[in-house]
């Protein structure tokens, strides 16, 4: 077995994008291994911590889920001020949240830090027969704007772990000296769990 050090970081990720893009789904997804047809829209925001353990260290997430509304847009930079990490969200059936999507990149590289790790995520890919945004548009648009790229479905949860592993992978190789680059997702243990909602 590996040995593991004891290294702890910590890292506050935001998820940011259209109302109905599947922000939510995705770290319910992520953190409960569930999944609801039906998810009420974000009220402000919504809170959630997750302790990922690595080969190298454990990583946990302060992730704020910012609701997609456009009233609570004026309350988004509150909450990717300081981030390590930004999840800009779009759905896939949706040209106009992917439109949606691309301001709050221009938002986040104007006024966020320039650090950030930043994911472009095309959620909803069990909906291709409805795809209105092509994997290669999406591709393009964040190569050209130095964000990563990820098309997920939270229903399926097609690339939900990769997503939040490439992140804490991402951590541990800015605030640490060893780096072992052939981790797999299976090396990921979920250890704490905890949430609650900001209500405004």
């Amino acid at each position: 077995m590996a040995r593991r050090n004891n290294t702890k970081l910590q890292a506050k990720l935001v998820l940011l994008g259209d109302m109905g893009t599947g922000k939510t789904s995705l770290v319910l997804r992520f953190i409960k291994g569930q999944f609801s047809d039906y998810q009420e829209s974000t009220i402000g925001a919504a809170f959630f911590t997750q302790v990922l353990s690595l080969n190298e260290a454990t990583v946990k997430f302060d992730i704020w889920d910012t609701a997609g509304q456009e009233r609570y847009h004026s309350l988004a930079p509150m909450y990717y001020r300081g981030a390590a990490a930004a999840v800009v969200v779009y759905d896939i059936t949706s040209s106009e949240s992917f439109e949606r999507a691309k301001k709050w990149v221009q938002e986040l590289q104007r006024r966020g830090n320039l650090n950030m790790i930043t994911f472009l995520v095309a959620n909803k890919v069990d909906l291709e027969e409805k795809r209105e945004v092509g994997n290669e548009e999406g591709e393009l648009y964040a190569r050209e704007n130095g964000l990563d790229f990820l098309e997920t479905s939270a229903k399926t949860a097609q690339n939900v772990n990769e997503l939040f592993y490439e992140i804490a992978k991402r951590k541990v190789e800015e605030g640490s000296s060893v780096a072992h680059h052939d981790m797999k997702v299976c090396c990921i243990q979920v250890i704490e769990t905890e949430n609650y909602a900001v209500v405004w």
